[in-house]
C-alpha cells in the first residue's frame, strides 16, 4: 500500500504523518502527497502548455533537441532515454530544464547547471507563454520539496536542517514527459519508460490523471499507481538509499503504456554537486555530481555515443 500524507500535516511535524512518511520511505519508497501550495488548476495549467508543446510539429522542436545540442537541457525526441540495457530505447518524448549557474561559477561546467534551451514561442502554443508557466511550477515545486526533506529529515531521526545546505545549488532538474498511445509496433521490449529506480534523491511527480505508472511490490507484482493534478506522487532514489545506508527505499517502477496518451512532471531534486552522499558515517566520499554523471552517461543516448566515440 502506497501512504497518502497531507503536507499542511506533515510540514507541522504532526506525528501521525512523519510517521507515515517514515514508513513510505523504509518499505514502499513511494507515497501521494496533497494539500500543498501547488493548486489542481495549477498543475493542469503547465501540463496543458507541456501538452501544447509536444503537440508542435517536430521542425518547431528540432532547434533545443538535446541530441543535436550535445546538452541534458531541451527536448528529447522518442528513443532518446534508455533506462534498462535489456529493452529498447524508450518511446516518450520529453522536455528537460534545470537550474542554471553564472558562468564565472565553478560549475558552470558541469552538465547538471547548463543554461536552459527555450523554442521560439511558435504560434501552437496560443497564449500559453511556456517558458513563464514552466520556470513557475517549477520554482514552486523545488520549495516543496525541500520542505518535504525538511520533513524527512525529522521521519529518519535526522535534525529538519539536516539538508537544507546541501540543497542550496542543487541539482534539479524539471521534466515533462509526453506517452503516446502504446504503438501497435511495440514488443515486449518497448515501454513509455522501462523498468527502473530513479538515480538521485527525491522525485516529485505530477501526473494528468491518466493510468500508465506501476510500481513493483516487494516480493513480485505491479501496484498501478494514478493522480490527479494536485496530488503528487513522491518516490525516492538511488542516491538517497546509498546516502541513509538502505534505510530509504528505492523502488523500481515503469509505463508500459496502454490506450491513452498521457504526460507526466517528474522534478528530480538532488543535492549540490559536491555534497558527499556516502553513507551516513561511513566516513568515504561519493560526490553527488559524479555519481549523477556516471548515471546520465549510462541512460542518455546521444552521451552513450559521445562516451563510446561515436
Amino acid at each position: 500500500m502506497i501512504p497518502k500524507i497531507d503536507a499542511q500535516a506533515l510540514f507541522a511535524a504532526d506525528k501521525e504523518a512523519l510517521a507515515a512518511v517514515r514508513t513510505a520511505a523504509e518499505t514502499t519508497g513511494f507515497m501521494t502527497l496533497h494539500n500543498t501550495a501547488l493548486s489542481g488548476a495549477e498543475v493542469a495549467a503547465v501540463i496543458e502548455s507541456y501538452r501544447q508543446f509536444f503537440k508542435l510539429p517536430e521542425a518547431a522542436k528540432e532547434p533545443v533537441d538535446m541530441a543535436q545540442t550535445g546538452s541534458n537541457r531541451g527536448w528529447g525526441r522518442a528513443g532518446s532515454e534508455q533506462v534498462d540495457p535489456n529493452a529498447n530505447p524508450d518511446y516518450k518524448q520529453f522536455f528537460d530544464c534545470g537550474v542554471s549557474v553564472p558562468r564565472e561559477h565553478p560549475w558552470a561546467d558541469k552538465q547538471f547547471y547548463a543554461p536552459n534551451k527555450w523554442p521560439e514561442q511558435p504560434a501552437g502554443l496560443g497564449a500559453a507563454d511556456f517558458r513563464a508557466d514552466v520556470l513557475a511550477y517549477f520554482t514552486k515545486a523545488r520549495t516543496i520539496s525541500m520542505d518535504l526533506l525538511s520533513a524527512l529529515a525529522r521521519a529518519i531521526g535526522e535534525p529538519a536542517s539536516f539538508f537544507k545546505d546541501k540543497f542550496d545549488t542543487p541539482m534539479a532538474l524539471l521534466r515533462g514527459n509526453y506517452y503516446p498511445e502504446r504503438p501497435a509496433w511495440a514488443g515486449a521490449k518497448d515501454f513509455g519508460i522501462a523498468t527502473h529506480t530513479d538515480y538521485g534523491c527525491l522525485t516529485f511527480l505530477a501526473l494528468d490523471g491518466s493510468p500508465g505508472l506501476e510500481v513493483r511490490q516487494r516480493g513480485g507484482g505491479w501496484i498501478p499507481v494514478r493522480a490527479e493534478p494536485g496530488t503528487f506522487v513522491i518516490n525516492f532514489g538511488e542516491m538517497f538509499e546509498m546516502w541513509t545506508n538502505g534505510r530509504v527505499k528505492a523502488t523500481p517502477h515503469r509505463v508500459v503504456g496502454g490506450t491513452n496518451e498521457r504526460i507526466s512532471i517528474p522534478l528530480f531534486f538532488n543535492p549540490n554537486y559536491d555534497t558527499n552522499v556516502a553513507p551516513i558515517g561511513s566516513g568515504q566520499v561519493i560526490l553527488a555530481g559524479e555519481h549523477l554523471s556516471a548515471r546520465y552517461n549510462e541512460t542518455y543516448v546521444h552521451l552513450q555515443q559521445t562516451s563510446k566515440g561515436g
